[in-house]
């Protein structure tokens, strides 16, 4: 066997061409999706994604007779390094993701250069896979192999986990996505809390208003900053990151899916669901992420209205003050009701899903048990002193 070389992305080619691995690498996994590649170029390119703003980061290349094997990425995101040690990053706090690995040797070989380079930057920890921030992928898969992921989640081969654990990695967090039938009523009790919730007169459950999309974002954004700000791994969007988040995602937001809760006229929780995305990639990207000049007019005209399309829920939140109340959970039951209607009736959908959700955020894992919902994935988070 030719000899495993390890090389830093050092150029735009590089670039391309760790990008491209993935493709190549996954291309016979029937539930791999296939994101647009320009996309997938963007994110992991300085100047284009405002992640780089706040982060050091490596991009590495396993080649094996002259061919590309792996890849990874080794990254310190500051704003992370400022978090409180309890919340899972702070000080001396690295990271890797984006790991792609034709076999063990590969993987295990990448892992170590990416842990060289966190260490030569003064990280004492590593806490991984992270592609690239929290917000993103963050996770690797452990359950749920068997169906493809919904939008914004990520898809790994089973054997990763024995390559990472195989290295002393231990377990730092379980992160959950949990699925649901939407055409099913939910139980009888949350009818019960929503029909309430709309006798008073103080609530108000409305829809995001297009016209004033960038408006929209901030509100919800200051309200998922303020929510999430004592979540483990928590690190706070910036308004850059806002800014660009909003406009990767304004082609799939519909306003009867995303809804922000009042009370006494002041925003308080908010519940963002979007169109499952990877179905019509799935069925029109192919394998490498370039739709055809027909493939992208189907994917405008879906865009535009998405007929059947099944709904994934990646974030929602109240304001911390209201946390732990019978206020938060019946803002919550009541968007998720009123979204759960308009998914159903506007976009013909069928399935849900929820998450991630933390294994020990009790609030959030008793309202996915209240509606029914089952867990239909696991990923690890996992956690080594280097």
């Amino acid at each position: 066997m030719a000899e495993l070389s390890i090389v830093p992305v050092s150029s735009k080619a590089d670039r391309a061409e760790f990008v491209d691995l993935a493709y190549r690498l996954n291309a016979a996994d029937p539930n791999w999706v296939a994101n647009l590649r320009m996309e997938e170029v963007e994110k992991f390119t300085p100047g284009k994604n405002p992640f780089f703003e706040h982060a050091r980061c490596q991009l590495f290349l396993a080649r094996r007779g002259g061919k590309a094997v792996g890849r990874i990425s080794a990254h310190i995101d500051e704003l992370a390094l400022g978090q409180p040690v309890e919340q899972g990053m702070g000080p001396g706090t690295g990271n890797w993701g984006a790991l792609e690995a034709a076999d063990g040797e590969v993987a295990q070989t990448l892992i170590a250069v990416a842990e060289d380079w966190l260490r030569a930057e003064g990280m004492s920890r590593v806490l991984a896979p992270m592609n690239l921030s929290v917000w993103e992928e963050p996770g690797l898969q452990v359950l749920g192999f068997d169906h493809p992921p919904m939008v914004m989640m990520a898809h790994h081969k089973p054997e990763y986990r024995g390559w990472v654990e195989g290295l002393g990695y231990e377990r730092a967090k379980t992160l959950y996505t949990y699925e649901l039938d939407v055409t099913r009523q939910f139980p009888a009790i949350i009818q019960r809390i929503v029909a309430s919730g709309e006798k008073n007169p103080k609530i108000r459950i409305r829809e995001v208003v297009l016209k004033d999309f960038d408006k929209e974002a901030a509100i919800i954004c200051d309200i998922l900053n303020d929510a999430w700000s004592d979540n483990w791994g928590f690190v706070p969007f910036t308004p850059e990151e806002i800014a660009h988040t909003g406009k990767k995602l304004k082609p799939l937001v519909h306003p009867e899916l995303i809804r922000i809760a009042e009370v006494e006229g002041e925003p308080v929780a908010f519940m963002m669901t979007l169109p499952d995305l990877n179905g019509p990639q799935m069925r029109i990207n192919g394998r490498n992420g370039k739709p055809s000049p027909l493939g992208w007019l189907k994917l405008a005209l879906w865009l535009r209205k998405p007929y059947p399309a099944n709904m994934r829920v990646p974030l929602m939140g109240v304001r911390k003050r209201l946390q732990s109340s019978r206020l938060a959970s019946q803002l919550a039951f009541m968007m998720i009701e009123y979204i759960r209607r308009s998914a159903v009736s506007e976009f013909g959908a069928q399935r849900g899903e929820i998450g991630w959700i933390l294994e020990d955020n009790k609030g959030m894992v008793a309202i996915a048990d209240a509606i029914d919902s089952k867990i239909n994935r696991e990923y690890a988070v996992y956690q080594k002193t280097l």
